[in-house]
């Protein structure tokens, strides 16, 4: 049990490492010298949870969706909601948030990684909105694929924009300032008037998504915690 949540306690340090090297670097010029270092571990120890820099990079991929979960809500608008403020949140202070962006969207990336994690997102989306819509909470006339696409598209623009011109340092108002002006051509009325879209919002949330994930990576590396 021991080695278990040693083996554990090392990956996380190792994806910890890597996403922040990614997120200053690139993948291309990130080395593997710079994440053994960062993460204080053997290059065996390495090599053994990630055969290469590609399985390195994929690792911290996957790792971004369980750093960014929120609670299920009764009102799955309110949950897409309240994941767009998390990850604009954490995308200003999680490297590992902030690391999948630069590597989902480095031009030369997609010969590498494809387009997966801007394909799950999409999908991540949709899913709420197909949830929403069987509740009632959307117009008759939305589509949740389409409306998935067009908000994936306009955050990730939003991202962008934010990142080039302020450093992410307006992140949270602008998303906020997003969802205000597309939450009208989608939700019922009544739903609309009960959303909770907030910068304020976005730091509660993030706090206690930063609290949650502290704790699993605790209960993960001691399970006697």
């Amino acid at each position: 049990m021991a080695r278990q949540e040693r083996a554990i306690r090392t990956k996380l340090a190792i994806l910890n490492a890597a996403a922040s090297v990614f997120d200053e670097r690139g993948y291309e010029a990130a080395t593997i010298g710079e994440v053994l270092t960062r993460a204080g571990v053997t290059k065996g120890a390495l090599y053994f949870h990630f055969p290469s820099k590609q399985a390195l990079a994929e690792g911290v991929l996957r790792q971004q969706f369980a750093t960014v979960a929120v609670a299920p809500s009764r009102c799955k608008l309110q949950e897409l909601v309240d994941t767009g403020l998390v990850v604009a949140y954490q995308m200003r202070r999680n490297p590992m948030v902030s690391a999948v962006a630069r590597l989902s969207l480095e031009q030369d990336m997609r010969a590498v990684f494809g387009t997966t994690a801007l394909t799950e997102w999409i999908k991540a989306t949709e899913y709420v909105l197909t949830q929403a819509k069987e509740q009632g909470e959307l117009l008759p006339h939305v589509e949740p694929a389409e409306s998935a696409w067009l908000f994936s598209g306009a955050w990730t623009g939003v991202q962008i924009y934010s990142q080039m011109l302020s450093d992410r340092k307006d992140l949270e108002e602008r998303v906020v300032s997003l969802f205000e002006h597309l939450l009208p051509s989608i939700a019922v009325p009544a739903v609309l008037n009960s959303l909770v879209v907030s910068a304020e919002r976005a730091v509660q949330l993030g706090e206690e998504s930063e609290r949650l994930t502290a704790e699993r990576d605790a209960a993960e590396t001691d399970p006697a915690a």
